[in-house]
């Protein structure tokens, strides 16, 4: 992809899935999102917001480092789950980041003994990522990235108390909300937990 610093070995993986142009809302958002800002990135369903996030989250990890969680990306359900953790491993195949998935009916035990071991990609809905970052005392200062996906569908189930928990625990980071429509609650968390958030959505829309 033509993106400004592009890490080589992130390139390399979208050229080989054929990602080899940036669309409108990554073009957008890339130096932004790169520069540490907090942004709402408001896009229609099948837009890439998915492959946004992924390719943003490698770019700015990089590589395994240290034992605590770097990233976490929550995503509405189990399913969204698995498709975000296959995309990292398909675009992250020429990085060793350590992504891990975890969901409601998942063994709490088995998560937390694989968070501790080393973790630098965390995925799963708010509430299960709430659950084991309070029960087991995880250490969130070392939160890089907060990214919310589709926060139009989580907010609407009442997520955004996990969301805030969690946004409190992680002092210093960035926070990136995803969705497919801008909504009052969207606005209200953003300027709730975000710093001067910078609010991206399609030229086309009245």
């Amino acid at each position: 992809m033509n993106l400004k610093k592009i890490n080589p070995n992130l390139q390399k993986a979208l050229a080989e899935n054929d990602l080899v142009e940036p669309n409108e809302i990554q073009q957008a958002t890339w130096s932004s999102i790169k520069s540490g800002a907090d942004c709402v990135v408001i896009s229609p369903g099948s837009s890439g917001k998915t492959t946004t996030i992924v390719l943003n989250v490698i770019q700015k990890m990089e590589k395994a480092l240290g034992e605590s969680t770097r990233a976490l990306v929550m995503v509405a359900d189990k399913e969204k789950m698995n498709e975000m953790v296959a995309m990292f491993r398909t675009l992250g195949n020429y990085t060793n980041l350590r992504v891990f998935g975890v969901h409601e009916k998942g063994d709490i035990d088995y998560d937390k003994n694989h968070i501790s071991l080393g973790l630098d990609v965390l995925i799963g809905t708010p509430t299960i990522i709430n659950t084991l970052f309070s029960t087991a005392g995880f250490n969130m200062n070392t939160i890089r990235m907060f990214v919310v996906d589709d926060a139009d569908v989580l907010f609407k189930n009442r997520q955004d108390a996990a969301v805030s928990r969690l946004s409190e625990s992680a002092e210093k980071t960035q926070r990136l909300f995803f969705a497919s429509e801008v909504t009052e609650k969207i606005e209200m968390m953003a300027d709730k937990i975000m710093i001067e958030p910078l609010f991206f959505e399609p030229e086309d829309e009245e």
